[in-house]
């Protein structure tokens, strides 16, 4: 790269330092580190919301199967969360917005001790963590591939330095920093997609390639479905990514729980669905042209970092590369805080009598350390990756298949539909849907459709089946459902940041 890139990207990593530690004053306790005090703008809530679900997987993996097959990637990647976004705005959104507003909930598992009860809470915690651990990994390796094709550096290094500078606003600023990051990586990468929209057209012979793009590339790369990726898969990605970008990403349902009403958390909702539906197909059309412009690459992972250092001149190649590290830092960052949280709240009170009684000063030191051996863990498993079955494989076979069985007692708990449904029904479910993955991925090296549907549907069955075949009434489960559901005829007065 030439020094004006490096210049971009330097530029990129010091505007999200000034950012998170301008963000630090705005901390006072562990409410404001993990929920922004419950004042954050709808507006801010929705794009952070966006900005945290996808990483630099997109211009890696995505971009492979963008090389490979064409739109698919584009329905079962990101159509299917929009359409659960818009879902969750309207079954989800409200409720842990109450969660937090109704009952003082800091954590996304915060409410399942009451719900169903301790032990349901903390496997659903550790399970839940631990799988992070890889999904956070996975994200750091793809980031390091695309600055190791920019660069040449090794890969050591790119989880290295995105890693510490994530590390370092992230403990500071907490879920304010995350936020205000998110949206700041939200203008540059938009800045930058469009850049390299304008110049894939320009190869292709100027606007008019967006519709003539289509009858120069093979049929199939005009399906939403292939052998491989399914009608099924995709079906099952819709009922995955409900549950999953509604709160089975336990850092997604803080910007719900962040804003400072369900008003404002169900408008918040509705833009990042709007926005999963829109614009990744401005950010994945150069994606689809690859074939055409950079034909008979080997490794079609590094097809966009190919067609970037080929086709951008100097500066531009870091503005595109910057965009590129804001989505995986949004989503780290976001999700580090998300992990800080429910270790803090969640579990460490379990292990350790003594952080059931911290100071305010006490508790928001203990978020701040949790939130950065979770990075640094985070940044060592990456190290590995190759060895865990490579990027697609952690973030489609390992996350998006176990995410469901942690999702279903956790999502659908919420819902007066499912009261009957107790501890047992979701501590059954969770662990028959492991097993379920285990036997399908491991044991019969099934496909990728049924690697990702078994776990969820087996998931789901036993909850349901067991909440109506031997149902666990609760008076205090049923209040805190009626509590959370209750429509609120006007906003909440806690002040918005203007």
């Amino acid at each position: 790269m030439h020094a004006l890139d490096w210049g971009m990207v330097c530029a990129y990593f010091a505007l999200m330092l000034v950012i998170g530690w301008w963000s630090h004053n705005r901390i006072s306790n562990v409410t404001d580190f993990f929920t922004a005090g419950g004042r954050m703008p709808w507006w801010l809530a929705g794009i952070s919301h966006h900005m945290s679900g996808y990483s630099a997987v997109l211009f890696v993996a995505y971009a492979g199967v963008a090389y490979t097959d064409g739109v698919t990637v584009y329905f079962w990647g990101f159509a299917s969360i929009g359409i659960g976004v818009g879902i969750g705005s309207w079954l989800f959104a409200a409720r842990w917005n109450r969660l937090r507003s109704h009952l003082g909930v800091a954590s996304p598992l915060e409410y399942l001790a009451r719900r169903y009860n301790v032990p349901t809470q903390q496997a659903l915690a550790w399970s839940g963590s631990l799988l992070k651990v890889f999904d956070i990994a996975a994200k750091w390796y793809a980031v390091a591939t695309l600055l190791n094709v920019f660069t040449g550096m090794a890969y050591v290094w790119g989880i290295v330095i995105t890693g510490t500078v994530t590390l370092i606003y992230c403990t500071v600023g907490g879920l304010w920093a995350d936020a205000l990051t998110d949206f700041g990586q939200f203008v540059i990468q938009a800045v930058a997609a469009i850049v390299m929209l304008w110049v894939v057209l320009d190869k292709l012979g100027g606007i008019s390639g967006l519709w003539t793009l289509w009858g120069q590339l093979p049929p199939s790369h005009l399906s939403p479905t292939t052998p491989k990726f399914t009608t099924v898969l995709l079906l099952v990605y819709v009922l995955v990514k409900t549950l999953e970008y509604n709160g089975g990403m336990w850092n997604l349902a803080q910007r719900y729980m962040a804003a400072p009403n369900t008003h404002a958390a169900v408008r918040g909702a509705r833009l990042s669905a709007a926005l999963y539906l829109l614009w990744p197909l401005v950010m994945m059309f150069p994606m689809f042209a690859a074939p055409l412009l950079i034909p008979g690459i080997e490794d079609e992972t590094k097809s966009y970092a190919v067609m970037t250092l080929t086709f951008l001149p100097a500066g531009l190649i870091g503005l595109v590369l910057a965009g590129i590290f804001s989505h995986t830092m949004a989503m780290v960052s976001s999700d580090a805080n998300a992990i800080s949280a429910v270790i803090t709240r969640d579990m460490l009170p379990v292990l350790w009598r003594k952080a059931r009684s911290f100071t305010t000063v006490e508790g928001l030191r203990t978020a701040r350390i949790s939130t950065f051996l979770f990075i640094v863990l985070t940044m060592a498993v990456a190290t590995q990756v190759p060895k865990l079955g490579n990027v697609l494989g952690i973030v489609v076979s390992w996350v998006a298949a176990l995410m469901g069985p942690i999702s279903v007692p956790l999502l659908l708990g919420m819902l007066p539909a499912f009261r009957r449904c107790g501890p047992r029904a979701a501590l059954v479910s969770w662990a028959g849907g492991l097993i379920a993955y285990a036997i399908v991925y491991y044991g019969l090296h099934a496909s990728q459709a049924t690697t990702v549907a078994t776990p969820i549907l087996v998931s789901l069955a036993l909850y349901v089946g067991l909440g109506l075949l031997a149902p666990e009434p609760n008076e205090d489960t049923d209040q805190m459902i009626e509590e959370i559901g209750r429509e609120e005829s006007e906003p909440a007065k806690t002040p918005a940041l203007s």
